[in-house]
């Protein structure tokens, strides 16, 4: 494996891309659940607006422990086993979640919702097993064709809600707990997928490349976080928290004001598609202009977002599609340029342990936003709580102009033919 050609790298490269897409576009259709539904179906086993908020902060909670979980599995073992059962926990806690709305319980519900959280932690994740056999010059385009293939799947999920809720309520399930039945499957043969068919492992390859191009190189030192990992970081959780606080309350605002579900998922079902389908385009932005120019965008797209939605009246259906279009835009802007820092500014043999770490902190952004979000809206109300998201994104400004005064990383400068230049 270690005298791999040329030839041999990129066949392996597009081969396990193809595995990624495939696993994708099930993993989206399980995420969209949580999102559509999730606080409606709270709403509606507890009578209660404020802890609307509670699910988006418990599935993401959960997948903070996932994404902890499957980065050491990744680094022990490679991307297919962590993945795979990242996914397959996922499946549980979405079955589990029906069985919660069958029985009226809340408890489980709760439990449930935090073991679903791995599914979407797990399908955030993969985005990473496209980047590990790429070109330096190519690693933010092969995130960004992960994540667009998530798209299919994610906006099928909530334009399908009054179908599936229609299918649970034949089945005696409550409607609301429909899109979870989806996530069930969804999140399984995602984890199916990647078991069988990502096969041999991306990570394990580049690792073994890495060693037998450097075989005398130091251990990279403990303990010490590079400035491109620090952005990469900061850039993702800002982008999280701004996003998840806007997005978890929209259903129930929206409902709030007498839209139907099929409204709801109208609206949610193009927030996902701003988030994930413009990926390419991203990507490629990403790897031509570099990673900064497109986190200042993303910072003022969320806050174009936040400002959208406060000042859209509760029965604009138009008003509320635009703001989490852009809503999802700037987090697309927000996810790709700082996953290509943190990319950039890591090397093989901790990169696995590193980008999981990274998404424990995103994990446990959104679960403080998603927590926030319901108490705030009760509170203040869904415009303050929507201009409070905004301007939370323009925090990324300062934190850019930092970066600006280190000095390049070791990893960034050294991936010769990368395209974006220094990173960190």
């Amino acid at each position: 494996m270690d005298a791999l050609t040329d030839e041999d790298r990129h066949a392996l490269y597009r081969r396990s891309l193809v595995v990624v897409v495939v696993s994708q576009v099930f993993g989206g259709a399980g995420l969209a659940a949580g999102v559509t539904v999730g606080g409606l179906l709270a709403q509606d086993m507890l009578g209660n607006d404020s802890l609307a908020g509670l699910p988006a902060a418990l599935f993401t909670l959960g997948s903070a422990l996932a994404a902890f979980t499957v980065g050491r599995l990744t680094q022990r073992t490679g991307r297919r086993g962590g993945l795979a059962a990242g996914f397959a926990a996922g499946s549980v806690g979405a079955a589990g979640i029906v069985t919660a709305a069958v029985a009226d319980r809340p408890a489980l519900l709760f439990l449930s919702l935090f073991v679903y959280g791995a599914g979407t932690a797990t399908n955030l994740q993969a985005r990473y097993a496209g980047t590990d056999l790429a070109p330096p010059g190519r690693r933010a385009t092969a995130v960004s064709i992960a994540l667009v293939s998530t798209t299919a799947g994610a906006v099928a999920g909530p334009l399908s809600v009054n179908l599936l809720g229609e299918l649970a309520t034949s089945l005696g399930i409550p409607a609301l707990a429909g899109p979870f039945l989806l996530a069930a499957v969804a999140f399984a043969v995602a984890g199916l997928v990647l078991f069988v068919f990502l096969r041999p492992d991306p990570y394990l390859v580049s690792l073994r490349l890495a060693r037998a191009a450097a075989p005398s190189d130091p251990a990279p030192a403990r303990g010490r976080v590079s400035p491109g990992v620090a952005v990469g970081a900061t850039v993702m959780v800002l982008t999280q928290v701004a996003m998840v606080a806007i997005m978890t309350m929209t259903p129930v605002h929206m409902r709030h004001h007498q839209h139907g579900l099929g409204q709801v998922g109208f609206v949610i079902s193009m927030h996902i598609a701003a988030m994930f389908l413009p990926s390419l385009l991203t990507g490629r932005l990403v790897d031509r202009l570099g990673s900064m120019p497109m986190a200042v965008t993303a910072a003022g797209t969320l806050l174009t977002a936040g400002v959208v939605a406060a000042v859209s009246p509760g029965d604009s259906l138009a008003g509320l599609t635009l703001a989490l279009v852009l809503l999802g835009l700037g987090w697309n802007f927000g996810l790709i340029s700082g996953t290509a820092y943190i990319v950039d500014s890591t090397e093989p043999a901790t990169r696995a342990k590193t980008q999981g770490t990274v998404d424990v902190l995103i994990a446990l952004a959104g679960a403080g936003g998603g927590a926030a979000s319901g108490v705030i809206s009760d509170a203040a109300g869904f415009a303050t709580l929507s201009l409070a998201g905004g301007l939370l994104a323009v925090l990324l400004i300062p934190v850019l102009v930092w970066q600006r005064t280190t000095r390049p990383s070791p990893v960034a400068t050294a991936g010769a033919g990368s395209s974006r230049g220094p990173v960190a």
